[in-house]
């Protein structure tokens, strides 16, 4: 048997040495042992030094009279689950992709904002306070839902369904819109479309205007882990404007007032809002829309000189205001307290209303409602 130590191995073996520059030594018997090597570490990508998920992180199943939910900063953005709990206060106090509740019973629900959809299925006895772009129920009966929705809610197959307009506020709230990028101003809490319609029965419904939040959905058990959430439901805390919505008007003098883009829109807008309603008049709606050289023409046809180069900066802010004599109040408030702020306000009550009519026809148009 030949040797394994001859000219021709050592020379393999020199040659394997050069090419993975393997250090040796020389053991008591004289035989070549390898000691290492510089060979590079694997490379890691980005995926593998991403933190793992806990999908058990993401859910809540199989509770039952509990008050759970999430702290702000739990979730940053991701989806959740909800399903198989009864009797429960479930608070969310934190921004989230998409939320899906199933199989839930006579539980209080409360969902901050939601980037996507919010989607109810096989639920009954629920009572919720709720922020998202889409809204959708499926063979749900009987319930209630403080409602900020940008889309318009479909309910289907559901029965019993009551809505109101969304109170809330929590101190994180405003920042947690702003993440799942929607808009304190597009709300159609009121303009539910129903799917499945049965003839001669109503399938939903609103609440009454005085509805308390608290009523409804308390707020979180003092001894939870959520008794440090700072939460309110006062009507000028809300971080989501109280409109009327599909309610009935009580005056037939409607007003628009419109704040083109600026570092204060929003404030102004909420200003706005309390002036307003200060003086016994009531907000019916709003909206938040950008707009096109074209669409300030048809929206605002004779006034509307001068507003082209005002849409170039970002989205307007509109308010359809209501109630006798809103058109003098909103112009004297104009000149007052936002003379050096450029805005449009409807300039008589005899056209007031096809301000209203042209500038909400166009915006649900451009929202696709």
């Amino acid at each position: 048997m030949g040797c394994c130590f001859s000219k021709n191995s050592k020379r393999k073996s020199t040659e394997k040495e050069e090419l993975t520059q393997t250090t040796t030594t020389v053991d008591a018997t004289n035989n070549t042992v390898p000691t290492g090597n510089n060979e590079e570490p694997p490379k890691q990508y980005s995926w593998d030094k991403r933190e793992k998920v806990d999908p058990k992180d993401y859910m809540l199943d199989g509770l039952k009279d509990a008050t759970v939910g999430r702290l702000p900063g739990k979730l940053n953005g991701q989806q959740f689950v909800i399903q198989n709990c009864e009797n429960c206060n479930i608070f969310v106090f934190d921004h989230s992709a998409t939320i899906t509740i199933d199989d839930c019973v006579n539980c209080r629900i409360v969902l901050g904002p939601v980037k996507g959809s919010v989607f109810f299925r096989d639920c009954k006895d629920i009572k919720c306070v709720v922020s998202c772009q889409q809204f959708r129920t499926r063979d749900c009966k009987k319930m209630e839902v403080f409602l900020c929705c940008a889309t318009q809610p479909i309910i289907e197959s559901s029965t019993g369904m009551k809505f109101s307009c969304f109170q809330y506020y929590y101190p994180e709230l405003a920042f947690h819109f702003k993440d799942a990028g929607l808009s304190i101003f597009n709300n159609n809490w009121s303009n539910i479309h129903d799917f499945t319609p049965v003839s001669g029965e109503t399938n939903w419904s609103l609440l009454p205007e005085d509805t308390v939040v608290l009523d409804h959905v308390p707020p979180p058990d003092p001894e939870s882990e959520f008794k440090s959430v700072r939460i309110s439901t006062d009507l000028a805390r809300s971080i989501v404007p109280m409109t009327k919505g599909g309610r009935r008007k009580e005056s037939d003098e409607s007003c628009l007032f419109v704040f083109f883009a600026g570092d204060y829109a929003t404030a102004n807008a909420r200003k706005l809002i309390d002036e307003t309603t200060g003086k016994g008049f009531v907000l019916i709606q709003t909206k938040e829309v950008s707009m096109r050289p074209e669409d300030v023409n048809r929206v605002f046809q004779n006034n509307a000189e001068g507003l082209v180069e005002c849409i170039t900066k970002g989205p307007v802010i509109a308010l359809e205001l209501n109630g006798e004599g809103v058109v003098d109040a909103c112009k004297n408030i104009a000149s007052d307290i936002f003379s050096g702020t450029k805005v449009f306000v409807s300039d008589n009550k005899n056209t007031s209303s096809r301000d209203v009519d042209n500038f909400f026809n166009f915006a649900d148009m451009q929202m696709g409602l």
